[in-house]
């Protein structure tokens, strides 16, 4: 683990280039994954792939931020950084899982939802927080994997089931660093000083309840999708064992506890 880590070190690991990919993951652990596109509501946000797929022999849904890789992908995709359209397209995705019994897989890696005049006059807003009030309501399992950075409601927007884990070179916060010390200090130069004031690395959030895990991350990615697999088994077959009435039960404890 990387305990010895700087909360700054960790925030530019987060962010590196070389960082996996949520599309490594799903063709690692989920070979099988078919996509299922639209919100059904005239969008497409490319910047959320979700789909079904097959996991331990058990249909599954999975639904992941995606940054793309060349540069004109990245442009599209901003980053990573979802619309409205792609909140509501993962929305879409996890009532289906519902309505058919699967359980549920989010994994995030975003600054945040994508901050434009047309997410806003689209109802960014809205988007997350009814992602929010009605995931949080879905009697399936549902776990997150935060592999990267977790910015804001943009990731809360897909973290708000029953478990909420970290791979170790990842953050989870209100804002970004730079945007924190620009409120706090009018200087975003001073974003290392920010991210150690502001508890964003896991393994602060752990200590203080706000997730329930690390993962171990490796250089080669595909020992990394081993760890994801091996963490999202155990725990999966742990929700599994509770009713739906216990399972919405934990969870509402679980968040009214912050």
């Amino acid at each position: 683990m990387n305990e010895q880590l700087s909360a700054s070190e960790i925030v530019k690991r987060a962010r590196n280039d070389n960082k996996i990919t949520g599309m490594e993951i799903i063709q690692n652990i989920f070979p099988d994954f078919v996509e299922l596109r639209g919100d059904r509501a005239g969008g497409d946000d490319p910047a959320i792939i979700g789909g079904i797929a097959t996991f331990h022999q058990q249909a599954v849904t999975v639904i992941t931020t995606d940054r793309g890789k060349t540069t004109e992908e990245k442009i599209i995709k901003h980053f990573g950084s979802p619309m409205p359209s792609g909140y509501r397209k993962a929305l879409r995705l996890i009532k289906q899982a519902a309505k058919f019994k699967r359980p549920v897989f989010c994994f995030v890696n975003t600054a945040g939802a994508f901050p434009s005049k047309e997410a806003e006059e689209n109802g960014q807003g809205s988007a997350i927080a009814q992602n929010i009030l009605q995931i949080s309501q879905l009697a399936i399992p549902i776990i997150t994997i935060i592999y990267g950075e977790g910015g804001s409601g943009g990731a809360l927007a897909l973290a708000c089931g029953d478990e909420v884990w970290m791979l170790e070179n990842s953050t989870y916060s209100i804002l970004s660093p730079e945007g924190f010390a620009s409120i706090m200090w009018k200087d975003s130069t001073k974003a290392d000083k920010a991210a150690e004031l502001m508890q964003m690395v896991p393994q602060a959030l752990l200590k203080q309840g706000i997730i329930e895990g690390i993962i171990p991350e490796s250089e080669k990615h595909q020992q990394t999708c081993k760890n994801i697999e091996q963490v999202l088994l155990k725990r999966l077959n742990k929700l599994q064992e509770l009713s739906s009435n216990q399972l919405l039960a934990n969870r509402k404890k679980r968040y009214r506890k912050f």
